[in-house]
């Protein structure tokens, strides 16, 4: 019965795994390619953390995402064959995951303040100290990943005499399955975003009763439009495998076969839920905002291929998509 479990488990990432993987790849880098191209978005400190974030997604996806699909498909990874990529894959990844979750919080929190009455607070929303929380942001997940170098190795099974790539650490085992996973990367994050996007979705209702000039007015109300719906489709994709992560691991001592295959089979399916919320983010945008879809279409057509194509496609600024 377990074996069913696993099976099943397999498909899920091949036939769902594998569309989600190359939609996110070509998602983020729409909006790299929306963000970096429309000067009202490069001075925009909340699209510069949504930019690094669209970035850092990619390699997520390929770091830890890919290589589950790879495993499913032909039943390795590649790190049991080399030490340095077992160890570097994991270190990679949780700082890629942590850097794509903050990113994900700063945005929301960057868009409450954009958004205050209070001028002081609006100062906090410039590039210059955005750039800065980044880079200290990035510091601190390097610094916090050397455990992945130190305790992850190669280990020889005693049953079968494969290797495989594991933590050989048990305070480390358990510091990353209930304080990495179950709060830097599960709770944490939902509970600020979900906490600051909606604080900025209050300060947007008055923004028709303040004297704030038309352009900022829709950039704000666009912002807060898009990392809200974001902080909706995190609570539904992130929560699920936090969860069954956390019930995993404290029921790991069971023996019961058929239970244990139930258990990772949810683990499975919530994992690509998991990875569905770094891949979604274009997605989210485009059905969020309207004037994102014209701005997408403005940066694709408007700009780039009229390069490829100078005589078929006339270049058009229209004040909206700006």
């Amino acid at each position: 019965m377990s074996s069913t479990y696993t099976f099943a488990g397999k498909q899920v990432i091949i036939y769902c795994g594998i569309p989600v993987f190359a939609a996110g790849v070509l998602g983020c880098s729409l909006n790299m390619l929306v963000f970096l191209s429309l000067k009202t978005f490069r001075e925009s400190s909340c699209v510069f953390y949504l930019t690094v974030m669209s970035m850092v997604n990619i390699g997520t996806l390929f770091l830890g995402f890919f290589p589950r699909i790879m495993v499913s498909l032909f039943s390795t990874d590649g790190t049991e064959i080399s030490l340095f990529y077992c160890k570097a894959r994991l270190y990679f990844s949780q700082i890629f995951i942590g850097t794509s979750l903050s990113c994900y919080c700063l945005a929301t929190i960057d868009q409450y303040f954009a958004t205050c009455t209070r001028l002081q607070w609006q100062l906090w929303c410039n590039i210059k100290l955005a750039i800065r929380i980044i880079i200290i942001t990035v510091i601190i997940w390097i610094l916090h990943g050397i455990p992945y170098v130190v305790f992850y190795d190669h280990v020889v099974s005693s049953t079968t005499n494969q290797t495989t790539c594991i933590n050989t650490n048990y305070i480390f085992d358990r510091y990353r399955a209930f304080v990495t996973l179950l709060l830097l990367i599960g709770y944490f994050p939902i509970m600020i975003a979900a906490l600051f996007g909606s604080m900025a979705l209050r300060n947007v209702q008055q923004l028709a009763f303040r004297t704030v000039p038309l352009i900022r007015r829709e950039l704000d109300k666009q912002l807060t439009n898009m990392v809200l719906l974001q902080v909706v489709v995190s609570i539904f994709t992130l929560l699920p495998y936090t969860t069954v992560s956390a019930v995993a691991t404290s029921t790991s001592t069971i023996n019961d076969p058929v239970y244990q295959g139930k258990i990772q089979f949810a683990v499975t399916v919530t994992f690509v839920f998991y990875y569905i919320s770094f891949a979604s983010p274009f997605y989210i945008y485009f059905c969020a905002s309207g004037r994102f879809r014209r701005q997408l279409k403005y940066v694709l057509f408007d700009i780039h291929l009229s390069r490829i194509f100078p005589n078929q496609i006339e270049p058009q600024m229209t004040l909206n998509v700006q």
